[in-house]
């Protein structure tokens, strides 16, 4: 009898296991993949292991050219990326590799390696480039583009044609077409104004380190922890399961630095909990997704955004982070009150007492933490650079895993660990390649300019028009194109028009860097809403609206901060110093202001509202946005006044339901 719900649970497993694969398939490109056994998956393995070991031998101690770590490091990524992913999906040949897809990335290699070997050379030769070279280049791009299409997607690659097509048709001036090819390639391929801009420099330097860290916090068992420890939190209140999944989606996010990833991991537990408790299919599907988008957000990693704005704009990590919480709260507050305010509509409870898990239990393995919290130390306080905290803290999550046997990790998860880093690197790293091809275009065409006087001139002094507009160009431009792609075409397009309007850089650069990820759960392409929706099995575009609802707080924080940089601990002339006072007003009207919203959207709090409460309501939330303190005093009368209104309505409610039982 034992054995029979032994395999019945294994068989459960088995099926919960597959059912999250084929999510991942569905949704996220990474996960189709070659299947190689044997010897074939040996040397695989060996060379994913030998890349993530040479990145951060280079980050940490080479002190050749960085022309030279820079295409090593992109000949490495064509390398793995033709080795992993199959033209097509689907393709699940065991240890097949078309005789196509061989040359094809030999060549591409190569062409990086010639760069690699010839580094010196080229840099000296200035701008003349034999026919030879170009077609090299060409190449090169080639390689880059299909490696890309196989592994991120096409809706990046649509961008990018878009503006290889406009410097080549339009806005490059060289009167004959080879001129304007070999003028494009030598610019895209051979200098750092392309493909070897900041996107991949900022890849190869800090970003694959912190991504090999994160695939060895992975191996202690920190997300099972951030989980448990979400349920220890709230699992018990109304509504408890929805609540977990903002709490350890919020946590888990942070590391994972994908929407969909941490939509599948964390929702395959957390969704099927909700629908349990109570929660219609497409709400929790939402939830899951709203919450696992804004992991992308979260500090100290922000889906490693933070470092490639450290870059861009050139202030310290720290810097970053710091300013970052704050926005990042009010979001996770927003979806929080929105499900607390679901679950009181529905008369919802929590997860039994008996189901969950012991604080006392889990507060021995908070040990766990330790290589994030150090990390964190060792940044922001300057104690070393970014790459070799990162380093050190892969070597302290080694340690931490000794104190648990089962999470105890070997030197046959050691290797693991640095496959599945080196694995995950190559979509960070093409898609960083393809942003500096837009990146690039725009710049030596002068497009970015032509976009900012365009949008400039129509908004004139109205900083709300501009607003606006941006916000639109990033929720088009960052559909279905990954973290760290979507911030650096965003840096590169977006964000010099709100600077130019008078927006502080910092400032601007969240802004476009909040609207490119909600694009991950705003119809049309709306990746993870559309993966919750698969796990929840529910109508895909009514989970992605109810996520859009559920995140109200990133469509208003941003023109918050925008309008009131303080909110990012940014000084201006008008502002002037930021003071403890002013923090603290803007704290209690942000949080006024996101609660009232998300009440509106909601259309309860305490009781029913009817339609002329929630708009007065979120007219009150939306009057909190501007810092003028008119406005402020005026949306916070509105949203206490009517909230309060609503609470008494609640009581009246209750005791005319008192009495009616008594009679």
């Amino acid at each position: 009898m034992a054995d029979n719900k032994e395999e019945i649970k294994n068989a459960e497993n088995n099926d919960h296991a597959a059912s999250v694969e084929a999510v991942m398939k569905k949704y996220d490109r990474e996960s189709n993949t070659r299947v190689w056994e044997g010897i074939p998956k040996l040397i695989v393995s060996g060379i994913l292991v030998a890349f993530s070991l040479w990145c951060i031998y280079v980050t940490l101690f080479a002190t050749f050219l960085e022309e030279i770590r820079l295409t090593s490091f992109m000949g490495l990524i064509i390398l793995m990326g033709f080795l992993i992913y199959p033209a097509k999906k689907g393709e699940q040949r065991v240890n097949h590799m078309p005789v196509f897809d061989i040359i094809f990335m030999l060549l591409g290699m190569g062409s990086y390696f010639y760069f690699t070997f010839n580094a010196t050379k080229i840099i000296n030769q200035g701008t003349r480039f034999e026919w030879y070279q170009i077609i090299i280049g060409i190449i090169g791009v080639a390689a880059l583009i299909e490696v890309t299409r196989r592994c991120v997607g096409i809706p990046i690659l649509i961008v990018a044609g878009f503006f290889v097509c406009y410097a080549l048709f339009a806005g490059l001036t060289n009167p004959s077409f080879f001129g304007r090819v070999k003028y494009l390639i030598r610019n895209l391929f051979y200098t750092k104004e392309g493909i070897l801009s900041t996107p991949v420099n900022v890849c190869s330097k800090f970003i694959v380190v912190f991504i090999i860290f994160g695939a060895f916090l992975e191996r202690t068992g920190i997300s099972s922890f951030f989980i448990s420890l979400a349920n220890c939190i709230a699992g018990r209140f109304a509504g408890g399961p929805a609540k977990v999944a903002v709490i350890s989606s919020a946590l888990c996010g942070m590391v994972s630095g994908s929407s969909v990833g941490n939509t599948v991991t964390t929702g395959s537990v957390t969704i099927p909990m909700m629908k349990k408790t109570g929660y219609r299919a497409e709400f929790s599907g939402a939830v899951e997704a709203a919450a696992s988008t804004g992991g992308q957000i979260m500090p100290p990693i922000m889906g490693a955004a933070a470092f490639l704005m450290a870059d861009f704009v050139g202030v310290p990590y720290s810097s970053i982070i710091g300013r970052a919480i704050l926005p990042a709260v009010l979001y996770f507050l927003g979806i929080f009150v929105s499900v607390h305010l679901e679950a009181k509509k529905l008369k919802l409870t929590g997860i039994p007492k008996d189901e969950l898990p012991k604080f006392s239990k889990l507060i021995k393995k908070i040990y766990l933490l330790l290589p994030l919290v150090m990390l964190v130390i060792w940044v922001s306080g300057n104690y070393m650079t970014m790459q070799k905290a990162a380093s050190i803290s892969i070597i302290l999550s080694v340690v931490v895993s000794l104190f648990d046997k089962e999470r105890r990790i070997t030197p046959k998860k050691i290797l693991e660990a640095f496959e599945a880093g080196g694995r995950s690197t190559i979509t960070v790293g093409a898609a960083c390649g393809v942003a500096g091809i837009i990146a690039g275009s725009i710049t030596m065409t002068g497009l970015a300019n032509d976009l900012i006087n365009g949008i400039v001139g129509i908004a004139g002094n109205h900083l709300i028009i501009a607003l606006f507009l941006t916000m639109l160009c990033c929720i088009v431009l960052g559909m279905g194109v990954p973290t760290t792609a979507n911030y650096c075409i965003m840096a590169a397009t977006t964000a010099p028009i709100l600077i130019r309007m008078g927006v502080p850089a910092l400032a601007a650069h969240f802004f476009v860097f909040y609207f490119g990820i909600v694009a991950d759960i705003t119809p049309p392409v709306a990746l993870a809403a559309y993966a919750g929706s698969a796990i929840a099995k529910s109508n895909p575009m009514k989970t992605a609206i109810n996520a859009s609802k559920l995140a109200v707080a990133v469509f208003v924080v941003p023109y918050m901060f925008c309008y009131n940089p303080a909110m990012l601990l940014i000084e201006t002339e008008t502002s002037g110093p930021v003071t403890v006072l002013m923090m603290v007003r803007i704290v209690i009207t942000s949080v006024i202001g996101i609660f009232g919203l998300s009440a509106a959207l909601e259309g309860y709090c305490f009781s029913k509202m009817n339609v002329i409460v929630r708009l007065a309501i979120a007219a009150g939330g939306l009057l909190l946005i501007h810092p003028a303190l008119m406005t402020d005093i005026i949306g916070l009368l509105m949203v206490v006044l009517l909230l309060a209104f609503q609470f008494f309505m609640k009581k009246k409610e209750n005791e005319e339901e008192r009495k009616v039982a008594e009679v």
